[in-house]
């Protein structure tokens, strides 16, 4: 158990060997589907936590949450390999994870990447999926957004105390994020650096930035739509910052055209991705999740 004793720590091995990482909450929690939340590229499963406090003391519906580190992040060992940083291999990190948990099915919260992840996911093994969340991700990114993410990557600051880090991290995404309070960037950069030779680091391989910073954002970008309309069937909650450059209000309305038991979220005043804690968003995510089960159990 972690030092506050609301979560637990659960390493496994993938299916390469290379050991994993991911935090239990509620372990306690049955009779309601399980959460598995996925974070972006170079986050990690800290990004979840108020959330999954949320959801694993909710009165009414507690829940078990898992939230995972993927390979090169957080708590995860780093790949010897760079290609190993991929959607498909890391969908399958996060099923033999469920498989060294005992979970069969989940509901499913991904932001950014871990959106593309749950996309690969309903091909490799659509029946773990049972409701899911995307969070300002669809089977379309934007070149926009990309080019974005590769900036502020490769001029990522060294800061040495996190009152340094959270002045460039409003100083980079504030304009996108006006409707953040102080308390919101100090849990972002909490959840983005680690300590590490007298400062801070981001806490992941850095070796994802040369990944980002390799597209070539010239081309047209591949597109998800047909695995994004073989989860049709299942309940989906699409939730979009007002602000955000990676998933465009047409993307979003696509999304709606396609799908027939999607519901859809836009968060004012943030942008890529909305944090999950903000606002009403923990209540909402709670609600839908409730509903996207009892409609599963009443068929």
């Amino acid at each position: 158990m972690s030092s506050d004793q609301v979560f637990s720590d659960f390493f496994y091995n993938a299916p390469d060997g290379l050991k994993l990482h991911a935090r239990v909450y509620g372990e306690a929690n049955t009779g309601s589907w399980p959460v598995v939340c996925l974070p972006g590229l170079t986050r990690n499963a800290r990004d979840f936590h108020e959330l999954a406090l949320y959801l694993s003391t909710d009165a009414a519906t507690p829940r078990k949450v898992i939230a995972f580190d993927y390979r090169g992040r957080g708590q995860s060992t780093y790949d010897p390999e760079v290609k190993n940083y991929n959607v498909g291999v890391e969908a399958g990190d996060i099923l033999a994870g469920l498989a060294a948990l005992n979970i069969e099915e989940a509901a499913f919260i991904g932001t950014s990447r871990g959106g593309l992840i749950i996309h690969v996911l309903g091909m490799m093994r659509p029946a773990v999926l049972k409701a899911i969340v995307l969070n300002d991700i669809g089977p379309l990114i934007e070149a926009a957004g990309l080019a974005h993410i590769q900036s502020y990557l490769e001029r990522d600051p060294a800061p040495k105390t996190r009152a340094q880090a959270t002045a460039a991290q409003r100083s980079v995404h504030g304009k996108d994020f006006p409707a953040l309070a102080g308390a919101n960037w100090d849990r972002m950069v909490w959840a983005l650096y680690r300590e590490a030779d007298g400062g801070l680091v981001p806490d992941f391989d850095p070796r994802l930035v040369d990944i980002v910073a390799s597209l070539d954002l010239t081309q047209p970008l591949p597109d998800l739509w047909p695995q994004f309309e073989a989860l049709a069937a299942i309940p989906l909650l699409a939730i979009r910052g007002a602000n955000s450059r990676l998933l465009s209000i047409d993307t979003l309305q696509q999304m709606r055209q396609r799908h027939f038991m999607i519901e859809a979220i836009t968060v004012a005043g943030q942008g890529h991705a909305p944090f999950l804690e903000t606002g009403s968003l923990p209540n909402d995510i709670a609600a839908f999740l409730d509903r996207a089960e009892r409609q599963d159990s009443s068929q």
